[in-house]
């Protein structure tokens, strides 16, 4: 079943995001292993990210041995405090055939 991770760091920027990404993520196009969808934009107050893992053992796995310790060892230019996190056993998954051609 596929989990989802709702972040929100409050007072949070997209330079940070970018920072921060691409430090977990070792690349602003890359998805980790068992990601398959991320989302992420400014709110009012913050930064939002959404991502879709494929089941929550790969979310565990990527937040524990990825995630947190390159959070712990500081991100230059990223993200300066823990973000309030919302975990979503998902029931539902529906994708458009659309949603391949767009890009941000």
């Amino acid at each position: 079943m596929a989990f989802a991770v709702q972040h929100h760091f409050p007072g949070g920027t997209q330079a940070q995001y970018e920072a921060t990404l691409t430090a977990v993520h070792g690349s602003m196009d890359v998805l980790p292993e068992g990601q398959l969808f991320h989302l992420a934009g400014a709110v009012p107050g913050g930064w939002e990210i959404f991502a879709v893992h494929d089941n929550k053992a790969s979310w565990v796995k990527f937040r524990d041995e990825v995630l947190m310790p390159r959070f712990q060892a500081g991100i230059e230019g990223g993200f300066t405090t823990p973000p309030d996190e919302t975990e979503i056993e998902v029931s539902r998954l529906i994708q458009s055939p659309q949603l391949a051609k767009v890009s941000a």
